[in-house]
Parts: structure tokens; sequence; C-alpha cells
């Protein structure tokens, strides 16, 4: 009885996870091939209609049912497959505004005019094409082996990940409502300080509210040599930067992660001359609701209280404006994280699976379970250096290229397999 049963346990493992080594390794070429095609064919946020028309007709060829055009150029792809768990599995398609410097054959040359009208040099400079690779290759899976799993695959191809927008666009196209409300939400992001190979992952918190702010500080101008007769918005501005940092030292709990920065500092045209106005912008990061509200309350409070202390008329006060690009903190749910982690440790090896602290970036895959839904979410990172490389680097003392980097390159085909596997797992692992 006891070989029978280990027998049974042994035959249940390779199923669940030695038969999709094969034919996720088979369907890597394909999949490495087209995630080649979208390196080198990036597009900005907003804007990215043929990599959406692409990823649309992939999943057509899957068997896929799938929906155009959400939120902007947003793609959903659902599969049904009996009675199981409901499971959004979400990838991002936007590339950003930089000069790929990689020389790898298929690096982008591409340029393309932004939505504000300017013209800018495009690379995957985020990983997101390796994202959309792995989001196919697990969809072309799923399709293949049906009598692997049962539910829905809610499939979802974002826009404008990058500036904060598309899941926030999505969502409120009716997302939920046109399609279903998932039980559980999967999403990965890549990791370039890791090799290829191995899976990060982070419960809780792990991830951060991100405001971005602009400040207009306006003083009175007038020559450099008679600053008695102006209100000196420059000296303002600077006393203003060193108060802000106060909010975080002193005025939030020390357990209680927050970021105050100001990024950009613009005013003056010349060394004689007391400007009118100072522009600042600045970026905001905390984990909890509660801290948020906090910080930016602050903000405004010291920039009212600087302006006050130069003797600047209420009229004139310095005009604080959040824009409109607020994404919330990444919750990983705790007990979903266990569970798919325990599985990808089982599957892919528990010395591939590494537990990582939460990071001040943000990621609008938060939203995804921020609304009244509740859905339990999970990101995890997918390393994707060249272990080579990787170990060239750490053999030098050097510092891989991060995210963003014009030096940022995946290893396709080792990233693309480990993801796939990853994602796959992720999903047979769970239950209604």
């Amino acid at each position: 009885m006891k070989k029978i049963i280990i027998l049974l346990i042994a035959f249940s493992y390779f199923t669940f996870y030695g038969q999709n080594e094969g034919d996720i390794k088979k369907s890597v070429p394909e999949i490495t091939k087209i995630y080649k095609h979208l390196h080198q064919n990036p597009e900005l946020s907003y804007l990215e209609s043929k990599t959406a028309k692409l990823l649309a007709e992939k999943m057509r060829s899957y068997g896929f049912e799938v929906t155009e055009q959400v939120g902007g150029t947003g793609v959903v792809a659902v599969l049904k497959n009996g009675k199981g768990p409901k499971v959004l599995i979400r990838t991002d398609m936007d590339a950003l505004p930089v000069l790929e410097k990689t020389n790898v054959p298929y690096a982008s040359k591409i340029m393309q005019v932004d939505i504000e009208g300017v013209e800018r040099p495009v690379m995957h400079a985020c990983g997101h094409d390796i994202h959309m690779s792995v989001w196919l290759g697990t969809a072309k899976y799923l399709a293949e082996h049906k009598k692997e799993w049962k539910g829905s695959l809610l499939m979802i191809a974002q826009p404008a990940e990058e500036r904060g927008g598309g899941a926030k666009a999505m969502l409120e196209d009716g997302l939920y409502s046109k399609f279903f409300v998932p039980d559980f939400g999967l999403a990965l992001h890549i990791n370039s300080s890791l090799p290829a190979g191995k899976i990060a992952y982070c419960p809780g918190y792990a991830m951060a509210n991100v405001d971005m702010a602009q400040i207009k500080i306006i003083g009175k101008g007038g020559h450099g040599a008679y600053p008695q007769k102006t209100i000196d918005p420059i000296v303002m501005a600077s006393q203003l930067v060193v108060e802000l940092q106060s909010i975080v030292a002193r005025e939030i709990a020390p357990v209680d992660p927050g970021v105050v920065t100001v990024g950009s500092f613009h005013g003056g045209t010349k060394g004689n001359i007391i400007p009118t106005e100072v522009n600042l912008e600045l970026t905001i990061r905390s984990y909890k609701d509660d801290v948020r509200e906090h910080l930016i309350s602050a903000i405004e409070r010291k920039t009212k209280a600087v302006a006050a202390s130069f003797g600047v008329d209420k009229k004139n006060y310095p005009v604080f404006k959040l824009k409109d690009t607020y994404t919330p903190a990444l919750y990983n749910n705790p007990e979903l994280t266990e569970n798919v982690v325990s599985k990808m440790k089982e599957g892919l090896g528990a010395d591939n699976i590494i537990k990582v602290d939460p990071v001040m970036g943000g990621e609008d895959f938060a939203r995804y379970g921020k609304t009244q839904d509740n859905v339990p979410i999970f990101m995890f990172n997918l390393g994707v250096v060249n272990i080579d490389r990787y170990n060239t680097f750490k053999k030098e003392g050097k510092q891989l290229p991060s995210i963003h980097s014009d030096l940022m390159i995946p290893d396709p085909e080792a990233s693309i397999e480990t993801g796939i596997k990853a994602m796959v797992i992720a999903v047979k692992s769970l239950k209604k």
C-alpha cells in the first residue's frame, strides 16, 4: 500500500510539474521570437496600438475570447474551463522614452511622438516585453492543457503602467462589470539584479503609494544687488526643501516608511536677477494610506508656513498641486502569497525562490486589489540576468544595469521559460 501511495504522489508531482517542463521548453523558441519583435518595436504609454493588436491576435489563435480597446489600448482575453477559481493575470505593454544602448541585434531603434507631442526614443527598459512574452506563453500552455486545471482566466494586457494610469483606465471602463470579478489576481515583474531562473517574492506591502506633486513658489523679483527690495523665491524654496525632510524624520513613526524627494528645482535666468517664482517637482512615497495623507497634509502646511515666514501676501501663497498619476501601494495578500510560493518551491526548487524586502517603487497592478471587491493579489519578481553576465559583474564588483537603464537587457530564453513555469504553477495552485 505504501508503495502505491508513493507512486501516486510521484505521478501527481510529474503531471503537475514534470509535464509542463517539456511542453513549456518546446514553446520557448516561438515565444522568444515574439519577445524579440516586441523588444525591437516598443511603444510609449497610451500609444500601444500595434503591440495590443499583436497580443490580441495571438490570444485569439490560442482559443481565447478577446476584447480590444478596453481602457484605451487594453486587451482582455477570457478562457473558461469549467468550475473553479476565476483568475486575473496581468501584463503591461508600454515602453519608456529611453535611447537603447545594449547593442543586441534586436535593439530598438524606434522613435515615437508621445502624448505631449514630443518625439522620443523608445525602449523596453523595464521588461514589459518579458512580461508580455510570459503572459502569452502562460496563456498558450493553459489553453493546450485544460485537463490540468479548472476555472476561468481573465488575462489582461494593460496600457500605460509607466504613467500610472492604465489599470485605473481599464477598471473605469468596466473591467470587472463587463467581464467578471476574479477570485485572485496574479502578475510578475522582472528583477534586473537577479539571475534568470530565480523568483523573488515579498508578502504584505511590497511596493509603495506613489504621488507626484508640483509646488509653485511666488516671491517678488528684482536685482540681485538689492535683495532687501525683493522676496527671494530661491531662498524660500531652498528652505522649504530642507523643511520637507523633517516630515518623515520627525512626524512619521520610524516603523512606517515614507519618502519625500524634491527631484526638480527650477527658477531664475541669470546670476544677478532674483526671479519672481520657482517651480519644484516632488515624489511622495509611503505604504499606509494614513501615512500618505499625513505626508501630503504636512507638505501643504510647511509650504504655507515658509511663505508666511518670508512675508508673502496670502494671495501669493505657494500653489501645491498633486498630479493625477497616484499609484496605490502594492499589497501582496499574505495567504495567497504563501500558497503560491509553497508550490513554486516544490516545482522550481526552494533554492530558486527568494524572499526579499519591500521597496519604495510603485506598480499600478495594486489597483486590481483595491476596488470594493477586495480581490487578493500577488505580484512576484522574475530574475532575468544571464547567469554568466551576473557572475562576471559580481566577480568584478560592478553593479548590474537596473530597470529603466539604457543598458538593461534580459536573458530572454531562460527568463521566459522560468516565468511561464512559475505563472503556470501559480494558476494551478489556486483553489476557490
